[in-house]
């Protein structure tokens, strides 16, 4: 049965758009060894990089990098399962001008016109490799960089932030516990799960912000709400009311909830710490076959970390000593008493209100919808099994 499941959680947990929003072109800049990328579909801008990227998974996939001049900080954000980086190439740049930061996103394996098949495991190849990329080819460090996941792009993200020892921040938008928790309400995690956030997000040693919509019925809000609660280093979180799966960004506080989270983690001192480098061998996930977990609750062990080139811990009690430091430090944003709690929002957007992004994505996320049409096999019984004590 589990087998069956596994496979069956994997198919139906990616929806590529079909065709893509958009097509890829070489063009010809006058040196053999260097190839430069151009988008079809959509709107030539300055600034603007496409790259095609190889993953240790030997697929090759599309990357877009938006870059901003006054930028200090770097997101990397990975998008939800029913979408690719031509429909939301426009919420790429005005995130870049609205935060003020760069900013690169990626088209899973499968996706878009990158090659391959959509897999977890070849999601978190996708990442690490526009990781390296940041580092490698932009110089930049992952002190500098906020991981961005939206809905099931919380899966690659919450798997590589537990690897990056010094990482800036964490954003998770409708983020998912699991592919197996979107459907039912399991008390433990079983092998064939995929996307293992909730035993993931206790490894997490940077501020995690979670911004989730309550009447989001895709994707329930109880899921942020619980990751948000595991936290390690926990930021205000953006509970928006009457949001839903996808019109987050069309919310005023959206957009001034990040500008003033990525303002906050700015100016927090960089971590410095070395781990050894990510080892080039399989990873075991709900791909493969891995022992059943007794409990949610359980922290796995770390995987070595792929962040290569910082300086080596001094103690446990300096780690603890300066995490909690960075709590108060960013919890000044409880104590600005001009700002109106963020559980409440207006029922309708001003006309002459710049705080939003006016072109929200085009897409829309079917990861629950979809995932609950499939029958699982004897699915209850593992309801049954998990109540039991």
């Amino acid at each position: 049965m589990g087998g069956v499941t596994s496979m069956m959680a994997a198919k139906f947990a990616f929806f590529p758009p079909d065709p893509p929003s958009y097509g890829l072109v070489a063009v010809d800049v006058g040196e053999p060894a260097r190839v430069k990328w151009e988008m079809t579909g959509v709107m030539k801008r300055e600034g603007v990089e496409v790259m095609r990227l190889k993953t240790r998974k030997k697929n090759e996939i599309v990357a877009v990098y938006v870059r901003n001049p006054a930028a200090k900080l770097t997101v990397l954000y990975s998008h939800g399962n029913a979408a690719d980086i031509g429909q939301i190439y426009e919420l790429f740049i005005e995130l870049s001008v609205h935060l003020r930061v760069n900013l690169i996103g990626y088209d899973y394996s499968g996706y878009g016109q990158s090659t391959g098949k959509p897999s977890e495991l070849n999601t978190f190849a996708d990442i690490e490799a526009v990781y390296r990329c940041l580092e490698e080819t932009y110089g930049i460090l992952s002190q500098d960089i906020i991981l961005y996941g939206q809905s099931v792009g919380s899966g690659p993200t919450l798997d590589l932030a537990t690897r990056l020892p010094c990482l800036k921040a964490v954003v998770l938008h409708s983020p998912i516990l699991s592919g197996l928790r979107v459907m039912y309400p399991v008390k433990r995690t079983y092998w064939f799960d995929i996307f293992k956030n909730i035993d993931k997000i206790q490894l997490v040693n940077c501020p995690v912000l979670v911004i989730h919509g309550t009447d989001d019925d895709v994707v329930n809000c109880s899921h942020g709400k619980k990751l948000w609660e595991l936290c390690k280093e926990k930021y205000e979180p953006l509970w928006i009311k009457g949001g839903n799966h996808c019109n987050l960004e069309l919310y005023p506080e959206y957009i001034r909830h990040l500008k003033k989270f990525v303002s906050v983690v700015e100016r927090l001192p960089a971590k410095t710490s070395e781990i050894p480098k990510l080892p080039e061998t399989p990873r075991i996930s709900s791909d493969t076959l891995e022992p059943p977990r007794n409990s949610t609750d359980q922290k796995e062990k770390s995987r070595p970390s792929i962040d290569k080139k910082n300086k080596p811990q001094q103690s446990t009690e300096k780690t603890v000593k300066a995490r909690r430091s960075i709590e108060r430090r960013i919890s000044i944003s409880r104590r600005e008493k001009s700002r109106k709690s963020t559980d409440c929002c207006p029922a309708n957007r001003p006309n002459d209100n710049m705080d939003y992004l006016e072109k929200p994505r085009k897409s829309f996320d079917r990861f629950g919808d979809m995932m609950r049409s499939v029958g699982f096999c004897n699915i209850d019984c593992l309801m049954d099994r998990a109540s039991t004590p």
